[in-house]
């Protein structure tokens, strides 16, 4: 037998396109976004067709099994395999033409959705399916899954928006599909024939949603057209892989009117959907209120416990549909950025479903069940005491207009008894689906999930009849085994076997990946942060999704066998900027900067560390020792001439300032502004990139806050967050540090704790209290932090800020997107006006990520991908540029003919040479 090894020497000398068989790219295709995994043998990432036919030969012949692999957000399990994985999206990822006038493109398998979606939007048309993951889904997995989305109700399924495939079947054969048997797999004909009877009755009495198993073989009658290429969606990589397809473009509305209806409970919100669909919606979604944030749902929203989100083509169109509703409250949006938030709340929903009440996990497996639209009601009745019954929750929601119901469920999926629970209930559930007419899969596949159920659905001749559909395709077996036909048990190959027990924090915070891949994205704009270095390289290795598959498998041991010591993590993990945003922009809130931290402590624990650890993670100390030397004029000057060894060569270091903010505070003794009786007092963090590298940015704060009428107080000794300690992975010194900072400020978290840095507020608020648990000062002192606008805004609410009325740009610091929020900043903003948004992503300066060696072209390529436009696209203008990090008014000084400040400063500089703003 062949062996791994002859295998990958093979495709190397044969193919084009890169060939991996080692550990990092196995352990990055171990799972998809299911409750799955299976080890592959490699990967292949092929260049073209010609690649593809090769490697299929290749791997016939050596007896491999194969399956392809796109954006890897299925949640079935059939993105997954033992054999070799076929990553479709480096190489195979284009958009060879469009066909405005036949409303046509030509598309490769690995092109995302929305790369297609941008690029035919100038046309005014669009490609009608769009799953929630169209930012990172790829068109051959839509193909594979016959994926919809939020538009079927009106475009249908992508099987009914393809008209030709090119597929690749296993050993290399390669056929065109289209309508007709020309150009079909020999013996496809002959099947059909003989079973005529089975497709007309076995598959009748379908519906719009039934994707289960081979749902669209009756697309090969000829009553229905002999539709070859409309029958092959939906196979799920089980047939062959799709190298090309055309598919079929609609016209986008060019105004379209969202009409929101309230409803009393779910079940009437569910009952009335169907009876919405004659007046030729555009989308139905539905949604109950425990899907809802409390303010989003007294914000917006109508009145009710339940919405529905119906899309209509014109306001006309909208309020006859409004009218004849039979709602209890409803709203009417025709302005875009109204629909745009009324949306977002429908698609955060999605990502409120990973999370129980409690804050426990919910998993996929029963994501997408769908009924007829005119059941629904009944069946979410039912559903609903079901998942009592067997003490699960989960909270439905979905494409009420067409039946198809997605759900998170609190499966335990780690004990025996869990496990044999979700076997249980999984029988149950697929039995009441079937019992009203529904199908197991709605849109997103069977694969290893429901495919063991597939005979409660169909009857066996409708089995036997899939079976024999497979093997014309696929005689060997070879694609994709153990999906659709044939399959592996519901229960086995869970990927939280794998996993140590008792593995700690770390274990489940990898585990909580379900994979959705939303760190994937390359969509610009809006707020979001994750993932900056994907962004830059485009490389699965450096997404948030890719570094938790890797420590997963760090954690389970049979890919990544070296355990704290792996090169693949710590390679994976070089590029990560500790950003935190995936803590927030996460569904499931990941926080790979805390896990990035851990895997350092240990990685390094015992070994001398690279020297960046030492003067970039040991900064706060080497700063104070450099201003009691009094020494920074000549260490700036020494700096000029030549970094520090272990630091990049890229980029200058930012000048020590001769005077500490401290010193300066110190000096001013007796100076301070009197304030009146009960006036607030807060204590001013004097953060280290405050204290030695930015201490105008203090006074501006001292300024600013007795103007405001608060008497600020500074600690007397030297104080630290320990973020530098924590970023560089040294864990048990930032504890030290903490511990002694602590120590120092005994009956300062009394009264508020302004602190000027992001980084370092987020630092107190989340790693102090996560690293001392134990210390109620540090629950303290993280619960008095405040940032400089939550400070002004709580304890001064009647100050009025100077007017500065002009435009803003600049960047929203990612710890304080992610951990701290910016709500207080923009009113203070628009209380000052400034107007204007500033960019998300990250600055990519990120601390000492920019910095060290290695590092720089990604961190330029961050600082590109958003901030810097967005500073040009402003300067006509002629804003103020606005920065709260000292990292990120470094990248912009360092990268562009702007200078950033600090809100503080540019306040101070608002306020009257002598005496406080005016009060009410």
């Amino acid at each position: 037998m062949t062996s791994p090894g002859e295998l990958e020497r093979t495709l190397r000398s044969q193919l084009r396109g890169e060939v991996d068989f080692g550990a990092a790219a196995r352990a990055l295709t171990t799972m998809d976004a299911s409750n799955y995994r299976r080890v592959p043998a490699g990967v292949v990432a092929p260049r073209d067709a010609g690649d593809v036919a090769a490697a299929l030969r290749i791997c016939a012949d050596a007896g491999f099994p194969v399956v392809p692999r796109g954006g890897g957000t299925s949640i079935a399990g059939q993105a997954t395999g033992v054999g070799v994985v076929l990553d479709l999206t480096r190489h195979m990822n284009a958009l060879v033409s469009v066909d405005p006038a036949a409303r046509t493109a030509v598309v490769q398998p690995g092109l995302v959705l929305d790369r297609l979606r941008d690029a035919v939007r100038p046309y005014g048309l669009a490609f009608g399916p769009d799953p929630s993951t169209h930012a990172r889904c790829t068109l051959g997995g839509m193909i594979g899954n016959n994926a919809c989305g939020a538009h079927s109700v009106a475009w249908g399924t992508t099987a009914d928006n393809v008209t030709e495939l090119a597929v690749t079947a296993y050993g290399g054969s390669s056929y065109r599909l289209g309508t007709g048997w020309a150009g079909a797999p020999g013996g496809l004909r002959e099947l059909v024939a003989g079973n005529l009877a089975v497709l007309r009755t076995g598959l009748a009495g379908g519906f719009s949603r039934r994707i289960s198993g081979y749902g669209g073989l009756d697309a090969l009658l000829p009553e229905r057209g002999v539709g070859v290429a409309r029958a092959f969606c939906g196979s799920e990589g089980t047939l062959g892989v799709v190298t090309e397809a055309v598919v079929r473009l609609v016209e986008a509305p060019r105004a379209p009117v969202l009409a929101v209806l309230g409803y009393a409970d779910e079940s009437a919100a569910a009952d009335a959907a169907a009876g919405l669909l004659g007046a030729g919606p555009l989308t139905v979604e539905g949604m109950a209120r425990d899907l809802v944030p409390g303010a989003a749902a007294a914000g917006p929203l109508p009145r009710g416990d339940a919405w529905l989100f119906v899309e209509m083509r014109d306001e006309g169109a909208a309020r006859s549909l409004v009218r004849g509703a039979d709602a209890v409250d409803s709203l009417l949006v025709t302005d875009p950025a109204g629909q745009r938030a009324l949306w977002r709340i429908r698609e955060d929903a999605a990502g409120t479903a990973t999370r129980t009440p409690d804050g426990g996990m919910a998993w996929p497996g029963w994501e997408d069940c769908a009924v007829p639209p005119a059941r629904l009601g009944a069946y979410l009745r039912e559903f609903r005491a079901l998942l009592a019954a067997h003490g699960l929750r989960g909270t439905p929601y979905g494409h009420f207009g067409e039946g198809c119901v997605h759900v998170r469920i609190d499966f335990d999926l780690v004990t025996p008894a869990g496990i044999a629970r979700f076997r249980s209930f999984s029988g149950e559930l697929a039995d009441l689906v079937v019992s009203h007419g529904g199908s197991l899969s709605g849109e997103h596949g069977d694969g290893q999930a429901r495919a063991e159920l597939l005979p409660r659905m169909y009857g066996p001749e409708v089995i036997a009849l899939f079976g024999a559909y497979k093997d014309v395709w696929d005689p060997s077996g070879g694609m994709n085994p153990g999906m659709l036909v044939r399959p592996a048990r519901l229960d086995e190959n869970l990927r939280f076997a794998a996993l140590p027990p008792g593995g700690g924090e770390l274990s489940e915070g990898v585990a909580r990946c379900v994979g959705v891949a939303k760190c994937r994205t390359t969509e610009v704009g809006g707020p979001g942060v994750m993932c900056p270095s994907y962004r830059a390289t485009g490389e699965e290795l450096h997404s948030t999704r890719g570094r938790a598959r890797l420590l997963h498998e760090m954690l389970a041991g049979e890919v990544v066998t070296d355990g704290w010591r792996s090169r693949e993590v710590a390679e994976a993990l070089d590029l990560c900027l500790s950003c935190k945003g995936c803590r927030s922009d996460c569904p499931v809130g990941v926080d790979m900067a805390a896990y990035k931290a851990e895997f350092l402590h240990h990685h390094w624990s015992g070994r001398i560390r690279p020297p960046a650890h030492y003067l970039l993670g040991g900064l706060p100390r080497l700063l104070r020792t450099v201003a009691l030397l009094r020494a920074a004029a000549p260490l700036n000057a020494a700096a000029r001439r030549l970094p520090p060894p272990g630091l990049t060569r890229d980029r200058p270091l930012p000048p020590l300032a001769r005077t500490p903010f401290t010193r300066w505070w110190r000096s001013r003794a007796g100076e301070s502004r009197p304030q009146g009786p009960g006036a607030t007092a807060v204590t001013l963090w004097p953060d280290t990139f405050t204290e030695y590298l930015s201490p105008h940015t203090g006074r501006a704060a001292v300024r600013v806050l007795e103007a405001a009428g608060l008497e600020v107080t500074v600690p007397r000794g030297p104080v630290c967050c320990g973020l530098t300690y924590v970023s560089t992975g040294r864990l048990d010194r930032a504890r030290t540090v903490l511990r002694r900072t602590l120590t120092r400020l005994e009956g300062a978290p009394d009264r508020p704790v302004v602190v000027l840095e992001p980084s370092c507020a987020a630092a107190l608020r989340t790693d102090l209290p996560a690293l001392l648990p134990d210390d109620p000062r540090a629950h303290r002192l993280a619960a008095a932090v405040r940032t400089f606008a939550e400070a002004l805004e709580q304890y001064a609410p009647h100050w009025r800020p100077p007017r500065l009325d002009r435009p803003v740009a600049g960047q929203t610091h990612c710890h304080q997107h992610a951990v701290l929020g910016d709500a207080a900043d923009r009113r203070l903003r628009e209380r000052a006006g400034l107007t204007g948004e500033l960019s998300g992503g990250c600055c990519g300066l990120a601390g000492n990520f920019g910095f060290e060696p290695g590092h720089h072209a990604v961190s330029v390529a961050c600082a590109r991908e958003q901030l810097l436009p967005s500073l040009d696209a402003a300067r006509d203008s002629g804003p103020a540029i606005l920065a709260d990090g000292f990292s990120c008014r470094t990248q912009i000084a360092q990268l562009s003919p702007y200078r950033a400040h600090h809100l503080a400063e540019l306040l101070a500089d608002g306020l009257p040479i002598e005496g406080p703003a005016d009060s009410p």
